[in-house]
């Protein structure tokens, strides 16, 4: 497995998270993103206890290469 970064948060403090990767084994994207900590938000869905959720900004949809014509960085 090789995970490829496509980009990081451009505001993102210090250069660190969110940041989005692709993994050339599973073709999946992996996130990395603030984890979601919030009772009320996480009682609206139906999380089994093996996975989480994490929340990343919307100006991030930029790096997923389906959205910028396969490019999968910062155009």
């Amino acid at each position: 497995m090789a995970l490829h970064e496509l980009g990081k948060d451009p505001e993102s403090k210090n250069n660190g998270s969110p940041t989005l990767y692709y993994d050339d084994q599973s073709d999946n994207y992996v996130i990395q993103g603030w984890k979601v900590l919030d009772e009320q938000r996480l009682s609206q869905l139906d999380l089994p206890a093996h996975e989480t959720v994490v929340e990343f900004p919307k100006r991030m949809m930029r790096f997923f290469p389906e959205v910028n014509d396969g490019l999968g960085e910062d155009v």
